[in-house]
Order: structure tokens, then sequence, then C-alpha cells
């Protein structure tokens, strides 16, 4: 009897184990599903993102020639006339002379992080760099109208500053950090027997470097430099600010010192004038959906750069079965010729640019003399010793480096002594606005900024937790997740001028919301919804495999693991991503424009249907728009920029603290 109750006991509790199993492989099954949905949310918004620029911009071309949308130089909204050429080259004049000063100037302070400085000064050089990308488009407009126009008008003897000359500057130093990032993050990537096997040959360390180091990193150094472009081409508030707005397209075309207009300033500036439904309106979302379509083909290009990086120090990129084209001989030997001979080729083809643009600029005869010179200098730098190569390579990278904290500290310090003088008015931080925000204080514009900052984190974060989730724990590498990854890279990749037509039509327009509140916290939720997703994803992946085993082991299920176990040893790093983007949410200004944002108010509101003030909206409209209002509009900027630097400290600290502490 004993042994047969024994029996039945044992058998009662295999079935008991195995229905609580099964349960907990139907409630893991249901999670998973429902955090696959959270984390398809990203490449929704970007399908009805293009859904909507479609809709509103795409029955323009049902009325207006395509070609002649595309190539006509002549904007005159009032009467009928919407040639784009002169806001698609603008936009590309600003962006190339950007790239030609930040992409040499990112790689070298790059270089400098990864390989050359030590460990403390490169922490501290990162810190500046990562607090570089947090200064708000905004705050480098304010700069760049008030201080660096006129350093330029003045420099050159100009009527005006507002050239795209000054555009590219400043959007130069804005796209560099993204370039250094993830330049120093693809050089950091090479590994450690490659430096190792070129120093044991006898190479110095500057010629492992180039010709070791970068050449590995090359792919993704291509993916950060395509990334800048993206960053640059989407910029709006600062070239609104600083490039003059120009209808027109320079001649000659390398004139660095004319007035431009840009497709998003375009967008930003002709947006509130035009009456709903025009031709007007529809031409301008047409604009949006070339500006969507541009940064699209980048994100996707640098993605698959990327990828193809990744596959390869993972050593799954395999070399492709030999085709028809490439076993032929004729083919062959072209790759063998451009193998051998690409350094001169690519460097004769850089010099005759060069050339190019000096002639429109001194002349033909000039030029050439510049080019022999440059000629010169590398020969003599090719034909000295190994040891002063490295010796003034080492110079020159440490003069870029020193060259972009520079340009943080001068931004960084005339905005603080621009702000001062309003600050030092014991009404402005608590007081109302009088006078079109001349007098008085800005406490409704930090109040809105604030509302506005929580409530994008309180809709983004349990949506970005639950997709990060999603990625890094159940997510299988396969087409749907490939897909999902795509969409947010191209979410975050989208113009902020984007999320804001696509915030007014949805939010504003069609459910009704009015310009408000509550309309400019989901549009700032949508942008700010990527980074989430990543920082989480990276977080979570970060944890010990161990963790989730021990924890497994105990009887818990895969949720109760992750929610018990992994989710707090990964919180530093969620948290740091929630710091992020509360950053980037105070500092937007494109998005507010259109959906939530008004020059002023006399009161504080919570209700979710007002609009309200903001600081990066009286900062522009300050600036741009009021006699008498730069002193203000200083005193916003600084208020705006220790809002962002603090949460950035904040995130740095943060960081550090959980490395120190870290034991796996």
């Amino acid at each position: 009897m004993a042994t047969a109750s024994l029996a039945y006991d044992r058998e009662a509790a295999k079935k008991i184990e195995e229905a609580l199993a099964e349960e907990e492989t139907v409630s893991d099954n249901t999670i998973k599903y429902i955090l696959f949905v959270f984390a398809s949310a990203a490449t929704i918004i970007v399908f009805f993102i293009i859904v909507f620029l479609f809709l509103q911009g795409g029955s323009f071309f049902a009325e207006y020639n395509l070609f002649e949308f595309l190539t006509g130089d002549i904007w005159y909204a009032t009467q009928g006339y919407f040639g784009a050429l002169p806001m698609i080259m603008g936009t590309l004049l600003t962006t190339l002379g950007a790239m030609v000063i930040s992409i040499p100037l990112s790689i070298l302070t790059a270089i400098f992080i990864a390989e050359l400085a030590p460990p403390k000064l490169s922490k501290y050089l990162k810190l500046g760099v990562e607090l570089l990308s947090g200064i708000p488009s905004v705050v480098f407009g304010y700069f760049g109208f008030v201080i660096f126009n006129i350093w330029v008008r003045d420099l050159f003897g100009l009527n005006s500053g507002s050239t795209w000359f000054s555009g590219s500057v400043i959007l130069a130093v804005m796209a560099l950090p993204t370039i250094t990032s993830v330049c120093e993050d693809s050089i950091r990537s090479v590994p450690r027997s490659y430096k190792e096997a070129s120093l044991a040959m006898g190479a110095t360390k500057w010629q492992t470097i180039r010709n070791v180091i970068l050449p590995a990193a090359m792919s993704g150094i291509a993916a950060a430099i395509i990334l800048g472009i993206g960053r640059a081409i989407g910029e709006t508030m600062a070239l609104m600010m600083i490039t003059g707005n120009c209808m027109i397209v320079p001649e000659p075309i390398t004139n660095m010192f004319t007035c431009v207009r840009t497709i998003t300033a375009a967008i930003g500036l002709e947006m509130g004038e035009t009456p709903a439904g025009s031709l007007h309106r529809r031409a301008l979302f047409a604009l949006g959906i070339v500006l969507f379509m541009m940064t699209l083909f980048i994100n996707v290009a640098a993605n698959i750069i990327l990828n193809r990086i990744n596959k390869k120090f993972r050593g799954e990129l395999e070399e492709k079965k030999q085709g028809k084209i490439r076993s032929n001989p004729t083919f062959k030997k072209i790759k063998a010729f451009f193998a051998h001979y690409k350094g001169l080729i690519l460097r004769t083809i850089l010099l005759s640019f060069i050339g190019f643009v000096l002639t429109t600029w001194i002349g033909l005869i000039n030029a050439i003399l510049v080019i022999l010179i440059i000629v010169g200098v590398m020969i003599i730098i090719r034909s000295i010793s190994a040891k002063n190569q490295q010796r003034v390579w080492y110079g020159i990278i440490g003069f870029a480096s020193f060259l972009v904290l520079i340009a943080l500290f001068v931004i960084i310090y005339y905005i603080f002594f621009r702000g001062l003088p309003a600050l030092m008015n014991p009404e402005f931080l608590i007081g109302f606005p009088r006078d079109s925000s001349t007098a008085g204080g800005m406490l409704p514009a930090i109040w809105g900024t604030f509302l506005l900052t929580l409530g994008s984190v309180l809709f983004s974060v349990p949506i970005g937790l639950l997709a990060g989730i999603y990625l890094s724990e159940y997510a299988k590498e396969g087409k749907v997740t490939r897909i999902i990854r795509a969409g947010i890279d191209n979410l975050n990749g989208t113009p902020s001028i984007v999320f804001g037509l696509f915030g007014y039509m949805l939010f504003v327009i069609y459910f009704g919301a009015g310009i408000s509140l509550i309309a400019g916290q989901l549009t700032l939720a949508l942008m700010i919804l990527p980074t989430i997703i990543r920082t989480t994803e990276e977080a979570v992946s970060a944890i010990p495999q161990s963790f989730r085993e021990g924890s497994l082991a105990l009887g818990s299920s895969k949720w109760q693991s992750i929610v018990k176990v992994v989710l707090p040893a990964a919180m530093p790093g969620i948290v740091t991503g929630v710091v992020l983007g509360m950053g980037r949410a105070a500092g937007e200004t494109a998005p507010i424009i259109f959906t939530a944002a008004v020059f002023t108010t006399q009161h504080l509101t919570i209700n979710p249907l007002d609009p309200i003030m903001a600081l990066s909206n009286s900062i522009y409209i300050l600036t741009t728009n009021i006699l008498g209002g730069h002193e203000y509009a200083g005193g916003c900027a600084l208020v705006l920029l220790f809002i962002v630097l603090i949460l950035y400290g904040i995130a740095f600290i943060i960081r550090n603290k959980y490395q120190k502490k870290k034991v796996w």
C-alpha cells in the first residue's frame, strides 16, 4: 500500500510540475507576443510616417510635374511656382561643406581617443564629445546667429555673415560627435591580435594605425560618415537661423558666401503660413517626402555597411562564389590595378576636387600653386623617417582633438556670458513674460519644457523598455527581426522636422488635439523612442548569461528571471538611456513648433489640451523675430544648456559608477 501510495504521489507531483511548466510556457509565449507588438511599434510608426507624407504630398504631383519640381529654380508659391532645386542644392551644399570639415576632424579625434590618449584623458575627451552632442540645435543656432555670423561678416568683409559657409561650419560641429563616436567604436572593435602582429613585424604605432587598424575599421568609418551625412541633412533649427534663407542657387556653385535655404528650413518657415489643403501646403509635404527619402536611403546604406562589418568580425562573412564576371581575366586585371594604385587614384581625385574649388575662388594660376604646395608637403612627409612621420601625425591628431575641445569650450563660454545678464534679473526664473518676452520672467517656458520632457518620457519609456527586452531576450535573428531593427534605425534617423509634420497631421489635425501639450509630448515620445529601445537592448544584452541560467536553475520562468534578475542588474544602463532621451526631448524645437508651442502665455498649465511655452521655441523667436530679444534669448539658451548638460552629466556619472561596481 505504502509503495502504491508513494508511486501515486510521485505521479501526481509529476503532473503538477508538467502543468506548471506548461502554464509557464504559455505565460512566457504570451509575454513574448506582447513584447513583439511593442518592438514592432517603431516599424509601424515609420510605415505611418511614410503613409501620411505620401497622402499629403503625393497628391501634389498629380497637379505639378515631378521633373519641374525637382529641377525648377523658382519657388514663388503665390504665383504657383514650386521649383525645389534651390532648397535641394542648399541642403546638399551645407551638408557637403560640413562633411569636408567634420570627417577629418572626427576620424583624427576618434584615433586619439581609441589609440593614443591615456585612459583618463580618453574618458574625459569622450565626455566632451558626448556633451557636444547634447547641445540642442537651437542653441547652436543662437550661437551662430548672434556670434559666429558676426565673426564671418567681419573676417571676410561681407555685408552679412548669414551664408552657407557659416551653416556648414556650425553643422560640422553638430555632426562631429556622431561621426567620432561611431569611428571610435569601430577602431576599438579591431582585434588586438591585428595590432600585436603589426608591431611584432617592426612597424611603428602610427604605421600600425594607418596600415592595419584604419583599413580593418574602414567599413565602420564609412558607416559613421554616412550617419553624419544623415545628421546634417536632417538639421532644421540651426540652419533656419544661420544661413539667411535665400531661395537661390549659388553662382558659382562653390561660392560659400552666399545665403541659401535648406529643405528643412523651408518647411519650418512656410508651413505655418499655408492654408490647409492648399497646393502650397502639399508642396511642403512633397519637400518632406524628398527629405525623408534622402535620409531613408542614407540610413539603409549605413545599416548595410554596419551589418557587413559585424559579420566580418564574427567570421560570418564568407566569400561569395566566383561568378562569370569575377572570373573574367579583364575584371581581375582591373581589380588588381585598382588595388595597387588605390591610394594614388583617391589622392588624385581629392586634389582635383580641391583644385576645382580653388580655381573658382582664387583663379587657375593661384590654385595650381596651392596644389603644388600641398603635393610638396605630402612628398616631404612621405620621405622622412617612420619615427618622424609618427611625430608629425601625432601632432596633427592631437591638434584635431584640441580643436574639438576648443569648439565645446567656445560655445559654452559665449552662451554663458551672453545669457548671464538675463539670469541676473530676479524675475527671469520665477516671473511671467512681458513686452514680447523681452522683460519679466520665463517661468512658463521653463515649466512647459519640463512638462514636454516628462510627458515624452512617460509615453516612450514603457514601449521602449518592453521593445528592448524583446530584442535582447526573445528575438531570433531572421527576416522579421531585421525588419524591426531597420524600423528602429530609420525612426532614429528621421529628421525632426518630419516628426513635426507627422505629429501635426496625426495628433493636431486627425485626432483633433490642436496645438497642445499632449500633441507635443506624443511627438517627442516618438522621437526619443529609438534611443530608449537601443540603450535598453544594449544594457540587457550586457548582463552575463550565467545570471539567467542561475535563476532558471532555481525554478524561475524566463520572464521571472528577466524581471527579478536581469532588469535590476541592467537598470543603470537603462536609466542612462532614459536620461539621454530626456536631454534630447528638452532641447528639440522643430517638432513642437507645429504641435505644442506658443510664443507667450501668462499662466502655468497642466491641461494636456492647452498650448505651452518652451525654452527652445522662445530662443528661436526671440533671436530671429523680436527686436531687442537677444538678451532674453541668451538667458533661455543658458538655462536650456544647463538642463541638457546636467542630464548628460548624470548619465555619465551613472555609467561610470556602474562600470566601477560591475563584477562581470
